[in-house]
């Protein structure tokens, strides 16, 4: 640390412009913000990637061939006139000019602010926060997104989920999406595109990742509040689960280790998810006081294939296969423990696939998605045994993936409707990904009629917001009539309270 003194500069957390003039000739190197993350109650991640021409062919947002030093400062102060930690972080061309720093020793459960300079200019500020001490019990607001396919539409949600003030985002994957320009059309069609070509190497990810994250609204929420990310499928390749791609398109080892290094390099992680080859330690655990433990599953890179070719299936017997895994041997064995110490009021399990029963199909037949738990279930019944054998008092699943916003019970066996709850499950829906979607269309009154455990569907974009207190969760699905325009508010759609020691919606 050191080498950087308080400057007194006025430049509060959505600031987007330097606050002292730029130097003549040399432009803004921060245009892709700023980011904070995986809260501590002693410090927390900042990030941020130099990069004035974030679209540059290289790959490296015009930043040349030389290492840079980059200068950070957090402060108590939106004003930065009380400047707590600083010192300097190099961004070098092997990292994209990624910067990652880990400040501690700061103050458990309060707000901070901080900012980087470099070149001669002054980056956005961001405001954060430190988790609470061991023992806290005050109330705390998160925020639930996932997936935002950029093609699909504006990425508003993200901006009206940032002016909710959410002391934690949780952001459930598919961050963003692999595919070439126009190859996977929403449901109003293309709005934006994408960079040139299917990503396939280090500098295609690096190129859409600098693109997604050249969107002001996703800026916005990235400054307002700490993040915690884990990735799905689209981070790297549609469906991929372990060391199986989800296409027939050769090279995924080699693609698989240019997707991770690329999510590494611009997510605020800490350095203990920095990639090697094609292994990346994900999983990780988040307390906040005694009030929660926010569980971080990776539910992509230790799954067996898919059974009976990935899709909707009616009749596939290999589901049910015990040999089949989605957390593996060693996640799971962490999960139970960590489930088992935890000592929280609410045990939050984020992962990205839909976890409780889906059956689409009215009737007798079951049928269900390969891609989701359901394809799994003799691993979705390891996991309910862990939740019971550990005693956690009130599980949580937190999903994304499906582009549609699910409230559900979980029941211990999803054929009998009268089976005890295990807990709950809330499903974000989508950013972006699907377009503008929609309320009902007779699909959802099925799905609703077919699954008596589930109390709540809707289609349209958006994403949850939850209030966790000693006393309930309360959980509020906020929704957007449209993304293929600018500007749309943000409703709540509905509301759902879970009581202490209730493992079930309050309906």
């Amino acid at each position: 640390m050191g080498g950087l003194t308080a400057m007194g500069l006025a430049c509060g957390p959505t600031t987007s412009a330097p606050a002292v003039a730029a130097p003549a000739g040399r432009p803004d190197p921060f245009r892709l913000g700023v980011a904070s993350g995986d809260p501590r109650p002693d410090g927390m991640v900042l990030w941020t990637r130099l990069s004035p021409r974030p679209l540059a062919e290289d790959g490296l947002g015009g930043m040349g061939s030389k290492p840079v030093e980059v200068r950070w400062q957090v402060a108590s102060d939106a004003r930065f006139r009380k400047v707590v930690r600083q010192g300097t972080a190099t961004a070098r061309p092997s990292g994209g000019f990624a910067v990652h720093v880990e400040p501690s020793g700061l103050e458990p459960g309060r707000e901070y602010f901080y900012r980087f300079r470099a070149q001669g200019h002054l980056s956005p500020a961001g405001r954060t926060r430190t988790a609470p001490a061991r023992g806290s019990l005050a109330p705390m607001t998160f925020a639930a997104a996932s997936c935002s396919h950029y093609e699909h539409g504006y990425f508003t949600a993200y901006r009206r989920m940032a002016a909710q003030d959410p002391d934690l985002v949780l952001h459930l994957g598919d961050y963003l999406y692999e595919y070439a320009p126009g190859s996977y059309g929403g449901s109003n069609g293309i709005v934006r595109r994408h960079t040139a070509g299917k990503c396939q190497t280090l500098t295609d990810y690096r190129r859409r990742h600098a693109q997604y994250k050249s969107d002001p609204d996703l800026r916005a929420a990235h400054a307002a509040a700490p993040w915690a990310v884990i990735w799905d499928d689209h981070e790297l390749e549609d469906n991929w689960a372990g060391s199986s791609p989800g296409s027939g398109v050769p090279g995924f080892t080699a693609r698989k280790r240019a997707a991770m290094r690329a999510y590494y390099e611009n997510m605020p992680l800490r350095a203990s998810s920095r990639p090697s080859g094609t292994k990346m330690q994900l999983f990780r655990r988040l307390s906040w006081g005694s009030l929660a433990s926010f569980h971080l599953l990776d539910t992509r890179q230790y799954r067996t294939d898919q059974p009976c070719d990935d899709w909707l299936r009616t009749g596939c017997d290999s589901r049910t296969n015990p040999s089949h895994r989605v957390l593996g041997g060693r996640q799971l064995k962490w999960l139970e423990s960590g489930l088992r110490s935890s000592g929280a009021r609410w045990d939050v399990l984020a992962q990205q696939i839909f976890f409780a029963q889906r059956d689409f199909a009215l009737g007798p037949a079951v049928t269900v998605g390969m891609d989701a738990w359901d394809g799994y279930t003799a691993e979705r019944d390891r996991v309910f045994d862990a939740v019971q054998r550990s005693g956690a008092r009130n599980p949580v699943v937190l999903t994304g993936d499906v582009h549609t916003a699910f409230a559900s019970d979980l029941l211990r066996d999803f054929d009998d409707p009268s089976s005890a709850r295990v807990g709950v499950e809330l499903v974000a829906t989508s950013i972006a990904s699907d377009g503008d979607g929609y309320r009902d269309r007779g699909v959802n009154a099925a799905l609703l009629a077919e699954n008596p455990h589930f109390a709540f569907v809707d289609q349209r974009r958006g994403y949850i917001l939850g209030r966790l207190t000693p006393e309930a969760l309360t959980a509020d699905f906020h929704t957007l009539e449209h993304v293929s325009r600018r500007g749309a508010p943000a409703r709540r759609a509905a509301r759902f309270t879970v009581p202490d020691g209730a493992r079930s919606l309050a309906r």
